[in-house]
């Protein structure tokens, strides 16, 4: 199927064309055809034929008012559909509707047209044509082929349907896989039914049973039923004039401005940063209607280059980079505008300058979707928010989900084993910069791009575990002179009595506290059995040595006596011998050693032989 609307001033014969192209009655109201006055959008269609055509498709019009007061109306029109038929009247000429219509379509970059002058057997057509040609060759439309018809007489018809053929051949076919956004221009319930919405389906592919999400954020919605051109059909591509039977709409949420999307695959955005055609940006008053598809929404606007400006939009819109709009003030006491949409999450203007510098980054944007520039303006960016913007991801994505502009990720690699080492050089006895703590001193928003940059090849060799980031040389804490004499002097007290942990006193008397004693076990200098309790390394298989002498199964008491220490230490370092399946309970009072669990038995014992990373003293 093709989708054309009509253009042109009132009463200048468009809806009798479209009624004597296609055999049907574009005006669905009565007060309609009994004023002669199109009030509302219609919708009509017919099969293509003759030699240059695409014989038996169809080609769908949507026939818009043209009079000044219903403006609106017809940008509801025109706006998702490729291309018009203009229609100017032989006996009038030009006028200001046409003027109107023609910079609204220039405004919105259509650049396919047919010109239809009618009423050709009421006066001579040429003059007419001749400056309509010439009016529309100036815009995007450029050149048009156009005919001299009477749809009264049937006078061209024959020409303009060859004419209507051979542009029809020329559109593009859009993808049959791209995103769905349909936007709508009617909503009406059906008993029996419930909701059904219409609207030109601009790409992609419908089909009976998909879900979908309304442009205000309602999800849910699934479709029940579809048709196009009143037949039933199972699903249905783009560009197509459909009905969506849509199940799980709450009342009154779906109707003309509103729009079904296919799930998390559009950014609904209230902010949008676009470059203005046809006036500067700073004449623009700073309240106007956006034209968007079937959306009219007020727009509050901030000038920011000669052609650039934000716009802060009443209600969120699902916008795409190269989207075009129209600006327009109802009334029409301003040449309609046109915008092409730049940037669909744009940055916050709080410092001052902010909006100097965004004017001349938004100077350097085309419009036209760039993965790779994108990223590199963002330099860090989910690759699926990407794809809704509507740029490709240029690369694959560095961790998860996350795309990352190269130049980027190679200065926050050298930035990260920078941290490493400033964090170990600033914490000796705790070298372990957390990644969580490298999250934030890169300004990164997850943690999985530290663990990335960690591990990538390029980086300074970083060791990761227990949450923490060690560099080359600084994999275990380094005691300085102080700490290393306190944890001496403990050693030498459990040399000789190894089961006889230092009271908290003497730990305080010593100086050391908590951190401490953390950068020592943590060095393999000294094992800890529990909260403020130290032995030797070694001292747990020691232990089980000990207790394997004694009758099985044992008590706390008997252990307590063996060991030589008080129950302060008893207590935790049996129940580190039991977690490391050296010992094992009977019942509430005994233990007994576990058959086969000599020293080596459980998890390790003793640290291994220290290598160059083992605690440096």
């Amino acid at each position: 199927m093709r989708v054309l609307a009509t253009a042109g001033h009132v009463d200048h014969g468009k809806s009798a064309l479209a009624r004597a192209l296609t055999g049907m009655e574009p005006d669905r109201f009565e007060e309609e055809r009994r004023r002669g006055l199109t009030l509302d959008l219609g919708f009509v269609w017919t099969r293509l034929d003759g030699p240059d055509g695409l014989e038996g498709e169809h080609l769908a019009l949507v026939d818009v008012p043209g009079h000044e007061r219903f403006v609106a109306t017809m940008l509801a029109g025109v706006g998702p559909v490729p291309a018009v038929l203009f229609v100017v009247a032989a006996d009038q000429g030009w006028q200001e509707q046409s003027q109107e219509h023609l910079e609204i379509l220039d405004a919105l970059g259509v650049r396919h047209a047919v010109l239809a002058v009618t009423r050709s057997d009421l006066a001579d057509p040429e003059p007419v044509r001749a400056e309509a040609v010439r009016r529309m060759a100036a815009t995007s439309l450029g050149t048009v082929p156009s005919v001299a018809v009477s749809a009264v007489t049937g006078a061209g018809l024959d020409a303009l349907r060859g004419e209507l053929a051979r542009l029809a051949r020329a559109l593009p076919v859009p993808p049959a896989d791209a995103d769905v956004r349909l936007w709508l221009d009617r909503a009406f319930t059906v008993r029996g039914h419930g909701t059904v919405v219409t609207g030109t389906l601009g790409a992609g592919t419908l089909r009976v049973g998909d879900r979908l999400v309304a442009g205000d954020g309602t999800d849910g919605l699934r479709v029940r039923g579809l048709q196009c051109l009143h037949e039933d059909r199972s699903a249905v591509g783009g560009v197509a004039r459909v009905a969506v039977n849509v199940h799980g709409a709450p009342d009154g949420v779906l109707g003309r401005g509103q729009v079904l999307l296919t799930p998390d695959r559009w950014l609904l955005t209230g902010t949008t940063d676009v470059r203005v055609g046809g006036a500067p940006a700073d004449e623009l008053p700073r309240r106007i209607t956006l034209h968007l598809g079937t959306a009219a929404v007020p727009v509050t606007v901030r000038p920011l280059g000669a052609d650039t400006a934000r716009l802060t939009l009443a209600r969120r819109l699902p916008l795409r980079i190269g989207d075009r709009a129209v600006l327009r003030e109802p009334g029409g006491s301003r040449t309609p505008c046109g915008v092409t949409v730049l940037d669909v999450r744009p940055p916050e203007l709080n410092r001052r300058g902010a909006a100097r510098a965004r004017a001349a980054e938004l100077a350097g944007m085309t419009g036209r979707p760039d993965g790779a520039a994108e990223l590199r303006r963002r330099r860090l960016v989910r690759r699926a928010e990407l794809l809704a913007m509507g740029a490709r991801a240029p690369a694959p994505p560095v961790a998860g989900d996350w795309l990352a502009d190269p130049e980027h990720w190679a200065a926050l690699r050298g930035r990260l084993g920078t941290e490493v080492e400033r964090y170990a050089a600033r914490h000796p006895m705790d070298p372990g910069l957390p990644t969580e703590a490298a999250r934030r001193l890169l300004g990164l928003p997850d943690r999985a791009l530290v663990d990335a940059l960690a591990d990538h090849p390029g980086t300074v060799r970083l060791r990761r575990g227990q949450g923490r980031l060690h560099g080359p040389g600084n994999d275990g804490p380094t005691l300085p002179p102080p700490v290393r004499a306190a944890v001496d002097a403990v050693r030498r007290e459990l040399e000789r009595t190894p089961f006889r942990a230092p009271e908290a006193d003497r730990l305080a008397e010593l100086g050391l506290g908590r951190r401490e004693l953390a950068a020592a076990v943590a060095a393999g200098a000294l094992l800890r059995v529990g909260e403020g309790i130290v032995l030797l390394p070694g001292a747990d298989a020691r232990a089980a040595a000990v207790l394997r002498g004694l009758p099985q199964p044992f008590t706390l008491s008997e252990a307590r006596k063996a060991l030589d220490t008080t129950r302060r230490v008893a207590v935790p370092l049996l129940e580190l011998l039991d977690g490391r399946g050296l010992t094992e309970r009977v019942d509430d009072r005994h233990r007994r050693c576990r058959a086969g669990a000599g020293s080596g038995g459980g998890r390790e014992s003793n640290p291994p032989a220290r290598d160059p990373r083992a605690p440096r003293f």
